[in-house]
């Protein structure tokens, strides 16, 4: 019988990041290995990887990544995984577009790797004892799966982002014979996504928007302006849909958004006949719809820059109607209020999808109780989500019948155990962090460089300077205050006076006139404390205080 552990390095108690880890014995399975952005408390921070030590320092024992489908929430941290010299041998699973879509990333960050496995739904992979077995879900890119693995003790399933929607084919439809084949054959464990999980009933019909995009279109004969997510493949279509029913033509804007959707009718993932796509020859035209990305990292940037007339080369006009194509995520509803007022003010017409009645393609309650009727697991683990939902999707499990003590929650690094098919208690936690990444950087930034810009963006900096003659040690210039984002200088004058007396006096104390040698560090050390307390008692803050002293 095997020891089996499940435990997650990014995904539980937070939206993104999702990287799950199952060890039977000592074979180590990876299921995604995904990004987030952080679009509130930014500092300047890109994106978010979680922190993969742990595999690194068990990189032997991996036997690949296992990649659900191709959002940067579930893959966006495999370039920068796999630019680690210590990661780039290990193999890397995922299905024809997923593929593709990893393929452009690794491209995109200057990464080489030759161990990129494509995989088919359906077809098993077989590793010693241990078998995987991927099935089609539907979501919204194509190619999505869920992950079967079978072990001596029964099938850990792993469903990725998945909605059950019986219009969606081809290469979005959800296999249900072989997840009820799976489900009649034994599960053990099921993780099941949790993001939709307070939302009752089913999410399909409200993840297919294609009926109110030709509203949009078919109301208008002058310009359209529309926003997508590159990454929401199936809306582009509904939208290149709409364009066709309406008679009229496309121009896409931005070389990475060309290349995907050129890319994906090429290889039949959109269906679309290229005599509609125009090109900037016809921006000012009628009866024309303009269609643009999203920043993944920056959300509505693109649309924030024409409205503010930074585009080179389109110019907003009364006569325009900007559709927003996909609704606000969490975290960006404060910013996409904002973009809505600015769009008011521009005098345009302006629609965009509504987070109540149009949905992203996650499952609902309806889809998790269906997930969980026909995969009939033994014991559930909800993740994907922040931990709320993750309680909500627990409650449905244990409504319909699973124990409460085979419920799982946990957070990341809490490990679970099973012997013999059977839970046992666990105390054991891994390890887990999160590495921030700025600008093309490979390496995590650091807790304490954000710190600094947190302290800099709130109080600002004062930066003391000062000139010591090299033979006496005498001050020839200074102490001179030079300060930014801390106090307005003309109303301080009595403050930066302070300042310079205070500096002056902890700079002199520090010269030792019989040597001829000075304290530098004990400089810096002393005027830091002193003015950050003097700072905090008479204007209630603590600056960042930077001493530069010279010899001349």
């Amino acid at each position: 019988m095997s020891k089996i552990k499940i435990f997650s390095l990014g995904g539980l108690n937070e939206n993104g990041k999702n990287m799950y880890i199952v060890e039977v014995d000592k074979d180590i399975f990876v299921f995604d290995a995904g990004l987030k952005y952080e679009n509130d408390r930014a500092l300047g921070i890109d994106y978010i990887l979680p922190d993969y030590t742990y595999l690194k320092e068990n990189k032997k024992r991996v036997k690949g990544f296992f990649l659900t489908h191709g959002h940067d929430s579930n893959m966006g941290a495999m370039a920068d995984i796999l630019a680690d010299n210590d990661m780039n041998k290990i193999n890397v699973y995922g299905t024809k577009f997923t593929l593709e879509v990893l393929k452009k990333d690794l491209e995109d960050a200057g990464v080489k790797c030759k161990t990129l496995k494509e995989i088919r739904p359906h077809s098993k992979i077989t590793f010693g004892k241990n078998i995987l077995f991927p099935i089609s879900v539907t979501h919204s890119i194509p190619d999505a799966v869920a992950f079967v693995l079978y072990t001596k003790d029964g099938a850990i399933v792993y469903t990725g982002d998945y909605v059950f929607d019986s219009t969606m084919m081809g290469n979005y439809k959800t296999d249900i014979g072989k997840l009820a084949y799976v489900g009649k054959q034994g599960v053990l464990c099921l993780l099941s996504e949790s993001i939709y999980a307070e939302r009752e009933g089913h999410t399909s019909p409200h993840n297919r928007v294609y009926s109110f995009i030709k509203e949009v279109f078919s109301k208008t004969q002058d310009r359209v302006i529309c926003t997508v997510e590159s990454c929401h493949i199936y809306r582009i279509q509904e939208v290149l849909n709409a364009v066709v029913k309406t008679r009229k033509k496309v121009i896409i804007m931005g070389k990475n958004l060309q290349d995907l959707i050129n890319k994906s009718i090429d290889l039949g993932y959109i269906d679309f006949d290229k005599e509609y796509i125009g090109d900037l020859s016809n921006l000012d035209d009628k009866n024309i719809v303009v269609l643009v990305c999203d920043e993944k990292e920056k959300p509505y940037m693109n649309l924030e820059r024409i409205i503010r007339g930074f585009d080179k080369y389109i110019k907003l006009k009364e006569s325009d109607t900007v559709f927003i194509a996909e609704p606000p995520t969490d975290g960006v509803e404060k910013r996409f209020a904002l973009l809505m007022d600015e769009l008011a003010m521009a005098g345009v017409n302006t629609v965009s999808c509504s987070s109540k009645t149009h949905l992203s393609h996650h499952a609902s309650q309806e889809d998790l109780m269906l997930m969980i009727n026909l995969m009939n697991p033994k014991y559930y683990f909800p993740v994907r989500g922040e931990y709320r939902t993750q309680v909500m999707n627990a409650e449905l499990a244990e409504r319909l019948g699973i124990p409460k003590e085979n419920i799982i929650l946990k957070q990341n690094g809490d490990v679970v155990l099973f012997e013999n098919g059977k839970l046992v208690e666990c105390n054991t936690k891994i390890d887990t962090d999160e590495i921030l990444i700025d600008g093309k950087s490979q390496g995590d930034i650091g807790d304490l460089v954000l710190k600094d810009r947190e302290m800099l963006g709130s109080n600002g900096i004062v930066i003391i300077s000062c000139t010591l003659d090299k033979k006496t040690k005498q001050i020839l210039s200074g102490p001179e205050v030079l300060t930014r984002g801390f106090v307005y200088v003309k109303e301080n004058g009595e403050l930066l006076h302070e300042t310079q007396e205070i500096s002056q006096e902890i700079i002199e104390a520090n010269i030792d006139r019989s040597s001829n040698t000075v304290d530098y560090n004990n400089i810096k050390n002393e005027i830091r404390n002193v003015l950050g307390k003097h700072y905090y008692k008479e204007l209630d803050g603590k600056p960042m205080v930077i001493t530069v002293i010279q010899e001349v």
